[in-house]
């Protein structure tokens, strides 16, 4: 039988087969935190409690369809070779087994009830809201997003995506900013803080999306909408609008920048003070912090040597 599958199977099926049994661990072992990586497979890295959660549903669910797959692809090859033509020239007449028909009715649905179990739950957990230490209101337009603080004084932070010089410009003092994400203002929240967003929009719809966070929902004109999260590292986060709103729908991300406590405080009493020179010099600090260099000057020095 295996001299069979080898001829019959084209070596790019069995190499694609192989691939999907042995090498997505290693690949996925390299999944960035905040944003995709090239060549990534697999989700982004989780950093809350609901994704580490669907991180888990999500491989569940992939065990599943792949021994499906496997027992279905076997099952296929045992027929074509066990009941072909010349190997069974005289087909049997059997028409009925009751074991087998007991069989394939109660395991679909045992199989249903091991995917339903832990689907329910995270659903349930995704919209049960615990009581927030934060609250922003996230408002999206045609094309960029727009957060308020009610419980800092209900100030602003309107982002807009980075062109490719201002990427280069922040790329070159050491501050990470991946092209097509990067926005002009982050909005800060404190790790493992809850945090609750409120979604609307002020003209089509929108999608609010953060995928490390699980976070995803409608901006609708008219409605608020909302989701939350809580943080568990530091980190800039990035998302994009999910729901195709126009020309510009592919360029309207959304960049979250998670820091401690201490430098969420300062950052807000800043924009609260309406310095947001200062603001954006403890962000662009605390990015250099994150990214293991200490100021600019250093980030310029390590670049000349």
């Amino acid at each position: 039988m295996l001299k069979w599958i080898r001829k019959c199977m084209p070596q790019t099926a069995l190499a694609g087969l192989l691939a999907l049994l042995f090498v997505p661990g290693a690949a996925m072992a390299n999944n960035g935190l905040g944003h995709a990586l090239p060549g990534q497979m697999g989700l982004q890295e989780a950093a809350t409690p609901i994704s580490h959660e669907l991180h888990t549903f999500y491989d569940l669910t992939n065990i599943i369809i792949i021994a499906i797959a496997i027992f279905v692809l076997i099952l296929l090859l045992y027929v074509m070779f066990r009941f072909n033509e010349k190997s069974n020239p005289t087909p049997s007449t059997t028409t009925h087994h009751t074991l087998l028909e007991v069989a394939w009715t109660v395991i679909p649905i045992l199989i249903l009830v091991v995917i339903a179990i832990p689907s329910f739950k995270l659903l349930m957990n995704q919209y049960t809201y615990p009581k927030p230490d934060l609250t922003i209101k996230a408002i999206g337009n045609a094309w960029f997003w727009e957060h308020e603080y009610p419980d800092y004084g209900n100030f602003n932070v309107t982002s807009n995506m980075l062109t490719d010089e201002e990427v280069a410009e922040r790329n070159a003092k050491g501050v990470p900013s991946p092209r097509l994400l990067s926005v002009d203002n982050e909005i800060v929240v404190p790790v493992n803080k809850v945090v609750h967003v409120l979604v609307t929009s002020n003209d089509v719809i929108h999608n609010w999306t953060i995928p490390s966070f699980a976070s995803k929902t409608d901006a609708v004109p008219g409605r608020v909408t909302a989701t939350w999260f809580q943080a568990e590292r530091e980190g800039i986060f990035y998302g994009q609008c999910s729901e195709l709103c126009g020309l510009n729908h592919a360029f309207m991300p959304i960049a979250v920048g998670v820091v401690s406590e201490q430098v969420f405080n300062e950052w807000a009493g800043a924009m609260q003070a309406k310095d947001r020179k200062k603001a954006r010099e403890i962000l662009d600090k605390v990015a250099l912090d994150q990214a293991g260099i200490k100021t600019v000057a250093d980030s310029a020095s390590a670049q000349a040597r």
